[in-house]
């Protein structure tokens, strides 16, 4: 049965959380503090968390940033608190609060919280097994704390009917982030439909999305159905959103207002029900140079957004990604002076330059093992690179920048005596971010330079 821990340090108002929760079908576990919970913590499996932050034998933060550090971590935490406080609400939610509610309840708001809460989390657990088999999602497996934070996010984004935007750099795998989006929501049995905006010149693009009659322009014979239409009510994955033209972005902004268009040279209005996913690895948000997307678009197109990681920053991943690329070769494994080189090379094309560099070292290889000589020389050569000194003025900008924040990031957690929290507040960054960058670097809690 779902368990709901319940944090409250006032007996009346934690006995109507109780009965509230208990309406719902769920169990209620009560706790009149932080000693209390986290006695419960330790014997009982719970699936959600309502977590007053002003306890009289603590601060409810304290628990909220051990239960995100723990095996705890991907359990919604609901905060709450009698005080409009603006600063506890950005640090909760900074924290990884699922969210913050205030008293006195709004008791249906507070149940649709919890329901929505334990809804997404269910939806990421069935997620995150199916994405860890290297069979199941081409490249999108792993098991680091990055990969962890995208099912978590593709979970909620399949509760949700909301439009999608994924960003992120060229090979990191944004198409099978849209597609498990679609095949975890409750529109899996219709269409999934993927348009690349950036393969069809302008001049063909509108027909191509919302169709044409007969006749509309010259070498229109019949009747034409559009992308959009095809869809149907399942979801119409738009790639590379960045390099849409004006005039298109502007049609699709009326679209995605009321569901309505037109086919080319037509005047019959249609209804679109298909969900919009998009991607892009340019610059969308507004105010990023060379942005060129508009400003009305971009907030219609990104209600939730999903940026996916570079595989630099989940190195951790690389040997499960290598495992899958070497299914269907003639290899069945890679050495361990290989794969220390493959985990040290920064990944500049990704997790698709990754599977391309197994599949020809193992044609290479002519044998059952790729080893160091079957690898391109860029990969060879990355483990014997130098780290960039300042002032060094034959390094590219990326390597100055990656050596300044891993300086940064050191002399942080040597400051916060290696809390991660504390370290990322110091740096002005999330959680997460931080847990990126040190994988990345292979930092470890105390700058030691090992993984931590």
């Amino acid at each position: 049965m779902t368990a709901v821990l319940i944090v409250e340090d006032e007996p009346g108002v934690r006995e109507g959380l109780v009965g509230a929760v208990q309406t719902l079908g769920y169990r209620a576990l009560p706790a009149g503090g932080l000693v209390e919970a986290r006695g419960l913590l330790s014997t009982e499996a719970v699936d959600c968390v309502l977590l007053d932050i002003r306890l009289r034998d603590g601060d409810g933060l304290d628990l909220l940033q051990e239960l995100r550090d723990g095996r705890h971590r991907d359990v919604p935490i609901i905060v709450a608190t009698a005080y409009g406080d603006s600063e506890r609400t950005i640090r909760a939610m900074r924290d990884g609060a699922f969210d913050y509610l205030t008293k006195p309840f709004d008791f249906q708001a507070l149940l649709a919280t919890v329901e929505r809460a334990v809804k997404q989390r269910k939806l990421a657990q069935s997620l995150a097994p199916a994405l860890r088999e290297p069979d199941s999602r081409g490249g999108l497996v792993g098991t680091s704390a990055a990969m962890l934070g995208i099912w978590k996010l593709i979970g909620r984004a399949a509760a949700s009917e909301a439009p999608v935007l994924i960003t992120g750099e060229t090979g990191t795998g944004k198409e099978l982030v849209a597609r498990a989006v679609h095949e975890y929501s409750s529109r899996n049995a219709q269409p999934f439909v993927a348009v690349n905006l950036a393969a069809l010149p302008a001049t063909l693009l509108e027909s191509e999305l919302f169709g044409h009659e007969k006749g509309a322009f010259t070498g229109a014979a019949a009747r034409r159905q559009g992308r959009l239409e095809a869809a149907g009510a399942g979801t119409l994955f738009l790639d590379e959103i960045g390099d849409l033209d004006a005039a298109l972005q502007t049609k699709l902004l009326r679209m995605l207002a009321d569901g309505s268009y037109e086919r080319v040279g037509g005047n019959e209005a249609l209804t679109s029900r298909a969900r919009i996913v998009s991607a892009t690895n340019k610059p969308v948000r507004p105010g990023e140079t060379g942005c060129v997307l508009r400003e009305d678009l971009y907030y219609r197109l990104a209600v939730i957004e999903i940026e996916v990681p570079p595989l630099r920053a989940r190195r951790s991943d690389i040997p499960l990604l290598v495992a899958h690329a070497l299914k269907g070769t003639p290899a069945r494994a890679v050495s361990e002076a290989a794969m220390a080189h493959l985990s040290s090379y920064r990944w500049p094309g990704n997790v698709r330059e990754l599977i391309h560099v197994i599949q020809r070292a193992a044609v290479l290889a002519g044998g059952d093992i790729i080893d160091v000589t079957n690898l391109p020389e860029p990969v060879r050569e990355e483990r014997e690179r130098p780290a960039p000194e300042p002032g060094d003025d034959n390094v590219s900008l990326r390597d100055a920048v990656a050596a300044l924040e891993k300086r940064m990031i050191i002399r942080a957690l040597a400051r916060a005596n290696g809390n991660r929290s504390e370290a990322a507040r110091q740096l002005g960054i999330g959680r997460p971010q931080l847990y990126a960058k040190l994988e990345e670097y292979g930092i470890g809690d105390k700058g030691d330079g090992t993984a931590g």
